[in-house]
């Protein structure tokens, strides 16, 4: 697992020299689920993707959060998380 701190550096780090607008984030229990839903069916360029695994469903909604509110991501927060499962934060 990753720290929020990581997690956050990282995505700073890969998305430097661009705007964030220009970048979504998400969350999600089943990554080859979301990259099905993102490339198949929303048809987007996955080549971009990048994902971690959060330390816990908070920690992962703090990040999200900070990305779409703070610096400007597309995506939503909320959805139909459990904080039971292991929770990954994705870009793309």
């Amino acid at each position: 697992m990753t720290t929020k701190t990581q997690i956050k550096s990282a995505i700073v780090g890969y998305v430097k020299g661009t705007a964030y607008s220009k970048w979504r984030i998400g969350l999600t229990h089943d990554l080859a689920e979301r990259k099905a839903y993102w490339g198949e069916n929303k048809r987007q360029d996955m080549s971009s993707w990048h994902n971690w695994t959060a330390d816990s469903l908070a920690d992962a909604q703090e990040i999200e959060n900070y990305f779409i509110n703070e610096k400007g991501m597309k995506g939503g927060v909320g959805g139909d998380l459990s904080a039971r499962k292991t929770v990954y934060v994705y870009i793309l």
